[in-house]
Order: C-alpha cells, then sequence, then structure tokens
C-alpha cells in the first residue's frame, strides 16, 4: 500500500485466500457462492451498516493490527481485524485505507523517484512478464461458447485467476 500523496509504501503481507478473495472483487468476478467478505458486505446490508474507512492501527513485533469503522445511524463502532481481511472487506464497499502515522512512521519503505522509475521499468520488460501456458497462450483459438465454457468451469473449480484471464478474451471479442 502507498500514500496518496507520497513516496512511503506500506509492505503488508497479504495471505492467498484474502489476495484472491482481493482479486476476485476488483476483476468483478461473481463466484457460485458467496465468499467470507461478501458474506460479512450482506450482513452489513441486511443491518443497515457502512463501513466508514479502514484504519492499519498499529504494528507489534512486526504484525500490523487493523479496525474497521462500522456505522449505523449515529451508532459507531470499531471492528478489530486482521489487515488482510479488513482491505478485501474495504475493496467490497469502495471504504478508504487509512494508516496511522506512527505504524507508516515504522514500517513504511521510503521509495525515491529513481526507485519508481526502476519499479515502472521492471514492470513492462520482457524477462518479468508472465509467460502463458500453452492453454493459456491458446485461449485465442477457442469458439466463443467453449470460452463460456471453459469460463464457468474455471470459476466452478475456483481459479479466479485463469476465469479473468478468460474473461478478458471473452471481453476483447465483445
Amino acid at each position: 500500500m502507498g500514500e496518496v500523496d507520497g513516496s512511503r509504501r506500506l509492505p503488508i503481507v497479504i495471505g492467498m485466500f484474502e489476495a484472491q478473495a482481493i482479486a476476485i472483487e476488483i476483476e468483478k468476478i461473481i463466484p457460485n457462492r458467496p465468499m467470507t467478505h461478501d458474506l460479512f458486505r450482506s450482513f452489513a446490508d441486511s443491518f443497515k451498516f457502512e463501513i466508514d474507512k479502514i484504519v492499519i492501527s498499529d504494528m507489534k513485533e512486526g504484525v500490523f493490527y487493523a479496525k474497521i469503522h462500522c456505522k449505523s445511524g449515529s451508532t459507531n463502532v470499531e471492528i478489530d481485524s486482521r489487515p488482510s481481511d479488513a482491505i478485501a472487506i474495504a475493496v467490497r464497499f469502495s471504504s478508504h485505507i487509512l494508516c496511522a502515522e506512527k505504524v507508516m512512521s515504522e514500517a513504511a519503505i521510503e521509495f525515491t523517484e529513481e526507485d519508481k522509475k526502476l519499479e515502472s521499468r521492471k514492470e513492462t520488460t520482457p524477462e518479468t512478464q508472465k509467460v502463458p501456458s500453452k492453454k493459456e497462450g491458446s485461449l485465442k483459438d477457442f469458439s466463443l461458447d467453449k470460452l463460456n465454457q471453459l469460463l464457468e468451469k474455471a470459476i466452478t473449480n475456483e481459479d479466479y485467476e485463469r476465469a479473468a484471464r478468460i474473461r478478458d478474451e471473452i471481453n476483447k471479442r465483445n
């Protein structure tokens, strides 16, 4: 995570499940069954409360802590959370993700302009681009009907990365 108007980045490690949950929401993939964070969203909608913001509130012994700030009418509640879950929830609610200055001062990494340039170059060099497998590389060879079948299968198997690639191929054709 990075500062909006700054050069510091907060290196939060996110588990595979939570990273997948974040990616699914960002990519607007709809799984067959709701994921845990979607359940939280449904629960919040049912009981008419909103997520005001997410705050990465503390760091102890290298472990980050977060608070989910909820509100319903005039009632405000803070819920303790792992940052990865809080971020997955923030994405679903389009909430702000903030970080306590104490945490940023202690754990942030400063990026210089040169670091940013190197990072953007790495993202575009052939060595760092993902080489597609034979199956992925041949998506363009499949019919639209077959792509839709593959998409359903990928979602059923909860292979959301593949589902996103298939969806992108379908969207290219529409």
